[in-house]
């Protein structure tokens, strides 16, 4: 993901963070199948970017924080797009506007929503508890959903590393 952006401008290789510094880790895609890894990484990244505190790069100002985690959301997308897996590109377009719902109205449920997304991603299996989140503010059945596809344990530890990572 470092590698590619920087390739792609060198407004995003300024951006990345030392080698030393940066935070390799996967969050949520273990949580799912091998083949939405790199891309769901980079989306997440993506929001990190725009919401919290992003594992590779450090942006120096608003504008091009925005425009970095555009660029993350877009290239993730299109490599999940690459797969010629229509529902679960409709999937990530879900994940990325509830994401900006979440936290416009500062609510919770941004970390089951990432949890389910990854454990189901393509599978048409969230439709209702994405609309919970979506009326109600309310994650408990993505939470559950999570659980039911990936286990209590990888969903515990993609949690944890989601909530040191999502305040900016």
């Amino acid at each position: 993901m470092a590698v590619d952006a920087a390739a792609e401008s060198t407004l995003w290789a300024d951006c990345l963070l030392p080698d030393g510094e940066r935070d390799r880790s996967a969050v949520f895609s273990p949580l799912g199948e091998a083949r939405y890894a790199l891309g769901l990484e980079t989306i997440y990244e993506g929001y990190l970017v725009h919401y919290g505190r992003p594992r590779l790069f450090a942006a120096p100002d608003h504008d091009t924080a925005l425009l970095l985690g555009d660029y993350l959301y877009a290239h993730g997308v299109a490599r999940i797009s690459a797969l010629h897996d229509v529902d679960a590109v409709a999937d990530l377009a879900e994940l990325i506007s509830l994401c900006s719902q979440v936290r416009a109205e500062e609510t919770d449920g941004d970390g089951p929503l990432w949890a389910a997304t990854a454990a189901l991603l393509g599978r048409g299996a969230l439709d209702e508890a994405r609309t919970e989140l979506r009326l109600h503010a309310d994650p408990v059945p993505l939470d559950r959903a999570a659980r039911n596809a990936a286990g209590d344990d990888p969903v515990d530890g993609a949690l944890a590393a989601h909530a040191e990572r999502r305040s900016a």
